[in-house]
């Protein structure tokens, strides 16, 4: 894994406050031992859970949108070690493998693009390596029999996971073809056409690909939809929506009825539970919203998703505390925390 960093106890506990008469999930999750290889480690581990993260924002940039969804896993993570053990959360069931860092990648397009059109097309490019590397993971920790935990990173990442949790899961023989079904809490459908690589289309190239079976989008804006993608979900039985505006504005479903239709419409088969941060009302993101859900809604969702659905993996993108233009705020790690531990406890209780 060229791109990965392998996290060892010292760069845990480098992380985790350590105090006298209180244990911190840093000090109680798992991590790769020395002198073995990983996939091993992962498959002789009692952990249910493989948590990594993708800081990158190559993805985010390809799409002509704000950098700075790196910066959150560093975040996520500070708050998230920390998070007090006890009866209602020990995390011993949590195996912690690492980040993927693709910076000299980044580095190497800002330093020698000519101009914004050569730029945008040597990002789309490198979220084709970013890819390989992200599914060839996914596809071992699946085939492992464990359930990833992502955080990102753009959205262009819910490609390669749902591609190498789906062969993964084959290779396991927990399903006789390699597709898998989602749902996403989502702002957009990030079901954009196929014209490279980025973060708008993730779910597009994975239909395509054969990939992902049924695909269902809660939230989405109605002025977020372009007409031809409008269309193209309408002639499709696969995939569902239910917009913002029919929950909360025309009322025709509450929130959770909303959530509940989307966990029923991919059930069946396992599904890959999606959330974007871009949908909760002022949380930082690359396409930040001042019209959103709730903090509390959302954190609902995962509960229920994780109760609910025969669940593949959890993916949580696009969040930031500091983007590009310098709009800065330390809470999104804490958030992602919150959202992380809610899965971790439904699920584990199903």
């Amino acid at each position: 894994m060229k791109h990965f960093k392998f996290y060892t106890k010292e760069d845990i506990l480098s992380l985790t406050k350590v105090r006298r008469f209180e244990t911190k999930v840093g000090e109680r999750l798992q991590y790769l031992k020395p002198n073995g290889e990983w996939p091993e480690v992962v498959q002789q581990s009692a952990a249910k859970y493989v948590l990594l993260g993708i800081p990158e924002d190559i993805g985010v940039r390809a799409n002509y949108g704000t950098g700075g969804t790196a910066t959150a896993w560093l975040s996520f993570l500070s708050s998230f070690l920390n998070v007090k053990s006890n009866d209602f959360f020990p995390g011993d069931n949590i195996l912690l493998l690492g980040h993927f860092d693709f910076g000299d990648i980044k580095f190497l397009i800002d330093s020698n693009a000519y101009n914004p059109d050569e730029l945008i097309e040597a990002y789309r490019h490198a979220v084709n390596i970013i890819d390989e590397e992200v599914e060839n993971m996914l596809k071992v920790i699946a085939a492992c029999n464990k359930i990833p935990i992502v955080i990102g990173g753009g959205h262009n990442n819910a490609y390669p996971i749902i591609k190498g949790v789906a062969k993964g899961l084959n290779k396991y023989g927990t399903i006789p073809l390699a597709q898998i079904n989602c749902v996403n809490l989502d702002a957009h459908t990030d079901y954009c056409a196929t014209e490279g690589r980025h973060s708008g289309n993730g779910f597009k190239y994975a239909e395509e690909d054969g990939y992902l079976g049924k695909y269902c989008i809660v939230g989405v804006h109605e002025n977020n939809i372009s007409q031809n993608i409008l269309m193209d979900i309408h002639n499709n039985p696969f995939i569902d929506y239910i917009t913002f505006e029919e929950i909360f504005i025309h009322e025709r479903k509450n929130f959770i009825q909303a959530v509940a239709h989307a966990t029923g419409f991919t059930e069946g088969s396992f599904t890959g539970v999606e959330l974007d941060l871009d949908c909760i009302e002022n949380v930082l993101s690359s396409a930040t919203t001042p019209a959103g859900i709730s903090v509390l809604q959302a954190r609902q969702y995962i509960n229920f998703a994780a109760t609910d659905c025969k669940v593949a993996y959890l993916h949580i993108c696009e969040g930031a505390i500091q983007l590009a233009d310098g709009r800065k705020d330390d809470s999104t790690g804490k958030l992602i925390s919150y959202l992380v531990s809610d899965f971790i406890k439904a699920h584990s209780q199903d």
